[in-house]
């Protein structure tokens, strides 16, 4: 009887093999590196603005754009050669918003985000200034590639906002306008 049970393990076992990825192969398809090792390293230097406007019953308004990802998020872009990050902040404001009229009210500070593009880990630094939104702040347009743009009530704009950073950002941008839009 224990010959026949061991001859019975056995065959149990081969059946399981035949049919189961062994645990080893189960683990690599978890770990395995099917993506090139990273090969470079890029800084790239970016600002963007939480921009602001008061509506008429005098509540603040934040404008965020949602990306091709669906993430809402404040305008930013990339600082072009001989630019300041203020000048960018207000460059990008205006072409991805179609805002022209804006005034910077100061900086709140800078966030770090880092992502990979194929075999390169980018490091991104952006630098966040407080814009207030002047003239027909009515007048925004989204570019091609985003998926919305909108106005929002402060409250709604922070629970919007996809990057914790960004939203600890707004807080302070919320207490920078209570005293007046300066430091």
């Amino acid at each position: 009887h224990a010959d026949f049970q061991g001859r019975k393990e056995e065959i149990m076992s081969e059946k399981n093999e035949d049919t189961k990825p062994k645990l080893g192969d189960r683990v690599k398809k978890y770990f395995s590196r099917s993506r090139a090792s990273i090969q470079e390293l890029v800084r790239e230097p970016t600002a963007g603005g939480i921009v602001y406007r008061q509506n008429a019953k005098g509540e603040v308004e934040i404008l965020l754009i949602q990306d091709a990802k669906d993430r809402w998020t404040i305008p930013k872009g990339h600082i072009e050669d001989g630019e300041t990050a203020q000048e960018t902040a207000k460059r990008e404001i205006a072409e991805e918003a179609g805002l022209k009229d804006t005034e910077v009210q100061g900086w709140l500070g800078k966030i770090h985000f880092r992502y990979r593009r194929v075999n390169t880990l980018v490091l991104m630094t952006t630098q966040i200034y407080l814009v207030k939104a002047k003239g027909d702040t009515n007048a925004i347009k989204k570019e091609e590639w985003m998926n919305g743009i909108q106005w929002f009530p402060f409250s709604e704009a922070l629970d919007k906002i996809e990057y914790e950073d960004i939203g600890k950002l707004m807080l302070l941008a919320s207490k920078r306008i209570r005293q007046g839009g300066k430091k």
